[in-house]
């Protein structure tokens, strides 16, 4: 009967203890007592009946489980793995297209990685680079996706240019191009496809500049519409990035679809002999290539299935 343990009988119609109540005090009587606790103190108590398996819960009813767990998985991977940005400009045309979604790494940071040259990093604004640029007015709704790393987050004030110098590099433009590097030429046919690496405008085009230590030299890929580190040389930072400020590495575009790829470091940034003396050298990067809420939901499922297996293989003491 269910969880409940069944007690043997001792042969007898009439329960055990109301026979023990009516016994009386003659022999027989107690002979019948002393047989039937001797019945009964041979063994003859049966087993405990085992009740069956807990019957599984609806899969409606674990949803909300799968889904907060998801939830809460997709916010620590979205704060310390991978997050989804959006491209909101022609700058980096046409390695991105405005309305691009990219996955930003962000895990390599948190063991001292720092950006090398050539990655496409994003990074806070160092200092009113954004002066002046529309802010979006997202919905509540949009600020929970934005919150867990669903989709990206319309009030992040933040770019995205490709690293062309770090620390000790010196990096120059004369004329139309090329660009060079501590001398190298750098050949950017693969990525600059739109003008020429470098403009004859005095205010930005033409420089020779030196990164100080914990700083970054940065560019968009469409040079002649781009306010990057060439046009910010007044401002207090002198147009460098600090280190500090990158989120992470770019590293595949993730929307749409049809513009699905990677986002490589091109071939001239590994050239040889373009390190400078005291300059970084390659950061290693090891990358989750899933957006936030598909590894949230991707970690949520096996943790329900798993419940779900112990609570059907568990059973009760009688």
């Amino acid at each position: 009967m269910g969880d409940l343990a069944v007690g043997a009988r001792s042969g007898h119609d009439e329960p055990e203890d109301e026979r023990e109540v009516t016994s009386g005090g003659s022999g027989d009587a107690g002979g019948d007592r002393d047989g039937a606790e001797s019945e009964r103190g041979g063994g003859g108590a049966a087993e405990p009946a085992k009740p069956g398996p807990k019957k599984q819960r609806s899969f409606w009813k674990e949803l909300p489980l799968l889904i907060g767990i998801a939830l809460v998985l997709a916010l620590l991977i979205k704060t310390f793995l991978v997050q989804a940005f959006s491209i909101p400009s022609d700058s980096m045309q046409n390695t991105l297209e405005r309305g691009d979604r990219v996955l930003v790494d962000k895990l390599t940071p948190w063991f001292g990685a720092e950006p090398d040259r050539g990655e496409v990093v994003v990074f806070r604004d160092p200092g009113n680079w954004l002066q002046g640029e529309p802010t979006p007015d997202p919905n509540a709704f949009q600020r929970v996706l934005s919150f867990i790393g669903l989709m990206p987050s319309a009030e992040d004030k933040d770019l995205i240019k490709r690293v062309i110098g770090v620390a000790g590099d010196t990096v120059e433009c004369k004329g139309t191009g090329p660009l060079t590097v501590n001398g190298k030429a750098l050949e950017e046919k693969s990525y600059v496809t739109m003008g020429t690496p470098c403009t004859d405008i005095n205010d930005g085009g033409t420089f020779k500049v030196t990164v100080p230590e914990g700083k970054l030299w940065v560019m968009g890929d469409n040079r002649q519409n781009s306010s990057d580190s060439r046009y910010h040389r007044q401002d207090p930072g002198g147009g460098f990035v600090p280190v500090d400020n990158v989120v992470g590495r770019a590293f595949v575009k993730a929307w749409p679809i049809n513009r699905w790829d990677t986002l490589p470091v091109p071939d001239t940034f590994e050239q040889s002999g373009i390190n400078a003396a005291g300059a970084g050298g390659a950061a290693v990067h090891t990358v989750a290539a899933a957006a936030p809420g598909a590894l949230g939901l991707a970690g949520a499922v096996p943790l329900v299935l798993w419940r779900r297996r112990r609570l059907s293989g568990g059973s009760t003491a009688g």
